[in-house]
């Protein structure tokens, strides 16, 4: 069995946001996948103190793993019978996470695979963004380039109102208040856009208005370097 296991959004947060399954199977699994070494065991020894940490089996696989490097990283499930977690950085493993190359390659040999419940930031912005959550689409990272991502947000504002469709994307924390002025300067003022910043965290941020509207605040949220969902729509 591979199991993918939600891990918080937030640090702290793991007591509010993980149900009792998530902690079972990190308390017990003697071998995980994870996107980032260093955070993997720290979240291991946060949900399970008990365990030690050098008994525990971790094998990166990043954004950068080969096709080859995922495949051997599912040998021990199929000649050692082991059970394994997929840890994302954060959130839901397969969702804009490289945990989905383990999931497809685990169909294809044949492996059971079973995701569990836990925080997804870009379900928890649909859901409080008052968009339509019939209907909604989600773009990962816009490009980098200017006008490219101008461009970007130009299309997917088109496919908002011409689908009533609502479109989510993130950005690398560190640009997200670049990206927030790229969205006022450029979207008609009647597009409704949701900031959705530190989701599950004390200090979570979640706001939906008119462009116009967000063009009035005397103050913008400050979003550089905090975790943040940008959706819009009709």
């Amino acid at each position: 069995m591979l199991y993918l296991l939600p891990t918080p959004l937030a640090e702290g947060t793991a007591p509010q946001v993980l149900p009792p399954q998530v902690v079972a199977a990190v308390a017990r699994l003697p071998y995980f996948l994870v996107e980032n070494l260093r955070t993997a065991r720290r979240f291991v020894k946060e949900v399970a103190p008990h365990r030690v940490i050098e008994d525990i089996r971790f094998e990166l696989i990043d954004k950068d793993s080969t096709p080859a490097q995922v495949k051997a990283a599912l040998e021990p499930l199929l000649k050692q019978g082991l059970e394994a977690g997929v840890l994302s950085e954060a959130g839901c493993p397969g969702i804009a996470d490289p945990g989905a190359a383990l999931a497809q390659e685990a169909h294809r040999l044949g492996l059971p695979v079973r995701p569990l419940v836990g925080p997804s930031s870009i379900l928890l912005a649909l859901m409080g963004s008052g968009l339509n959550g019939q209907r909604f689409a989600f773009h990962g990272y816009l490009p980098i380039e200017k006008a490219a991502r101008i461009a970007a947000l130009k299309s997917l504002e088109k496919e908002a109102f011409q689908r009533d469709q609502s479109q989510l994307c993130i950005e690398t924390p560190y640009r997200n208040d670049q990206l927030l002025a790229d969205l006022l300067a450029h979207l008609a003022p009647g597009t409704r856009l949701c900031v959705a910043a530190d989701l599950t965290a004390p200090t979570e941020y979640l706001r939906t208005l008119p462009v116009s509207a967000w063009r009035q605040l005397p103050e913008l949220p400050r979003l550089h370097k905090r975790p943040a969902v940008f959706a819009l729509g009709k």
